[in-house]
């Protein structure tokens, strides 16, 4: 398996090449356990419960239509016989379109963006009735939270050489520059007011970043627009700028300010899908290469210096990867009662914006596992490490 992407990254660390390819089996190994079979979807997520003889059992929790969205755009990179083998015997447009006729039921304008995304990316011939039920769900002037709008966005740029969506495209992609906050290069949580309680509204998530800086250099990529490509560089500079020493790509940020809040957890599904296909695809798009950021971060994956630090002396750190099991474990976490730190952390930065509050970080060390993995970290996984220039 080797793609321009995975070629360079064997060029640059064999070492991280093998990780990548590993973590690659992982997903395909992992995501037909995730599949229902009786209702064509995926599951919500899988949780892992250890025996006291170290054997696993792994249990099926809930479903989620966004999550399969997301499982066929990543796996329509994989040959014809693998996507039927992650898909439930299916290939990715046969998925697709399984999921295109659910569309008049789905209510959640993210859910109904990524299905019209994957159609675009299959060449599903009703892709003009999945951008139908985006813009029926996407009400003009409504503020949206960001994650959703960006994903409107990158389903309107795949759709754009097939479907007029000229005047959409430059509504969706004007609503994600107006979002930010003054001349913060970062994205706030909601495009507008109203989603969000206001003594939080300065503190947005990672993914508030990834899909807008993603959304907005695909658009670029689409259609010259040399205006969203500078925001999408200055968001990926900026996530750059504060990625953590031990390549941890954290989790919230002062919107306003474009400052870390709170670190912590640390995802799984950052460091080996998200950052890099968002990164990834800047690239592609003409922007900066922040390949030495990816990679740093992909080798957090192994490394995990929370856990190495908090394993006893010459006691071995939990891995994150199960090979066996097909599953990545999904973030290290502080393990602080009702999130108390990321709590204490929102509050105080909303007036000062500096406050570190550091005795919470010796009190709540990020030492805790969530033991659980859902397929759209697989899907992206195989999105961003697959895709590329081959397109």
């Amino acid at each position: 398996m080797t793609t321009d992407r995975l070629g360079a990254l064997a060029a640059a660390d064999q070492p991280l090449h093998a990780l990548a390819e590993r973590l690659l089996a992982v997903a395909e190994a992992g995501l037909p356990g995730m599949y229902l079979p009786g209702s064509d979807t995926f599951v919500f997520t899988r949780a892992g419960t250890a025996a006291p003889d170290g054997s696993w059992h792994l249990e099926q929790r809930g479903t989620s239509t966004r999550y399969a969205a997301i499982t066929a755009l990543g796996a329509r990179f994989l040959p014809e016989d693998r996507q039927r083998t992650v898909l439930g015997g299916h290939t990715a447009e046969e998925f697709t379109g399984l999921l295109v006729q659910r569309l008049p039921a789905v209510r959640n304008l993210g859910d109904a963006a990524l299905i019209a995304w994957a159609a675009a990316e299959t060449g599903h011939p009703k892709l003009s009735d999945a951008l139908e039920r985006v813009a029926a769900l996407d009400e003009p002037g409504r503020p949206q939270y960001t994650v959703e709008a960006a994903w409107v966005l990158s389903a309107l740029a795949a759709a754009r050489g097939t479907v007029d969506v000229e005047s959409r495209l430059t509504a969706a992609r004007d609503r994600l520059l107006r979002a930010r906050i003054g001349n913060s290069p970062l994205f706030p949580h909601a495009t507008g007011p109203g989603l969000v309680p206001w003594y939080r509204s300065h503190v947005a998530c990672f993914a508030d970043q990834t899909y807008p800086l993603q959304a907005l250099a695909r658009a670029h990529a689409s259609g010259a627009d040399p205006e969203a490509l500078a925001a999408s560089e200055a968001c990926a500079t900026r996530i750059c700028a504060l990625q953590g020493d031990g390549g941890q790509w954290w989790w919230h940020y002062d919107a306003r300010r474009a400052g870390v809040v709170e670190g912590y957890p640390v995802y799984s599904v950052h460091q080996h899908a998200m950052a890099p296909t968002a990164l990834f695809d800047l690239a592609d798009a003409g922007g900066t290469d922040f390949a030495a950021s990816i990679r740093s971060g992909l080798r957090w994956m192994t490394e995990v210096p929370e856990l190495t630090r908090s394993a006893e002396a010459g006691a071995v750190p939990e891995p994150l990867i199960l090979d066996e099991l097909g599953v990545t474990w999904r973030k290290v976490y502080r393990g602080d009662p009702k999130k108390a730190v990321r709590a204490a952390r929102g509050l105080t930065t909303r007036v000062v914006p500096a406050a570190r509050l550091t005795p919470l970080d010796r009190v709540f060390r990020p030492a805790s596992v969530d033991r659980e993995c859902r397929p759209y970290e697989f899907g992206w996984m195989l999105f961003a490490w697959l895709g590329g220039a081959q397109r």
